[in-house]
C-alpha cells in the first residue's frame, strides 16, 4: 500500500486536511531502479517510516516496489513535513495526523529525528 492509499485508509483525507487547514509538504522524493518490471507482473507497494521526529513533524518513507511478491524493483524515498495552508508555515500536525504516523508500519532500523 503506497503512501496516498495508506493515508485514506486510516481516514487522513484530502477533505480533512482541507477542513484542517493543513496538508502534505514534499521536500525530496528519490526513486532507486533495481528490476525491470514487466507488463503483466503482480506489484505490491509496501510503506514504511523509516525516520521522523517524535512530534511527527518531519518524516522520512520508502516504499519497496517487489514483484511477485518476492524480487525488490524499485525504492521510493520521500522526505516530507506539514504546511499549515493559512500560514503557509511547516508546523506540527494536528493529533490526527500524529496518531495515524504512530501506526504507519515502521522499518526494522527505524531513527528518530532529534
Amino acid at each position: 500500500m503506497c503512501r496516498i492509499d495508506f493515508l485514506n485508509k486510516m481516514g487522513l483525507t484530502p477533505a480533512l486536511m482541507q477542513s484542517l487547514n493543513f496538508g502534505l509538504i514534499i521536500f525530496r522524493e528519490e526513486c532507486v531502479f533495481r528490476k525491470e518490471i514487466n507488463y503483466g507482473d503482480k506489484v505490491n507497494i509496501n510503506l514504511k517510516l523509516i525516520k521522523g521526529k517524535r512530534d511527527y513533524s518531519r518524516w522520512t518513507i520508502i516504499n519497496e516496489i517487489k514483484k511477485n511478491e518476492k524480487t525488490l524493483c524499485a525504492l521510493i524515498t520521500i522526505d516530507g513535513a506539514w504546511l499549515n495552508t493559512i500560514e503557509r508555515k511547516l508546523f506540527i500536525p494536528p493529533a490526527e495526523a500524529a496518531h495515524i504516523f504512530q501506526q504507519m508500519p515502521s522499518d526494522e532500523n527505524f531513527q528518530w529525528l532529534d
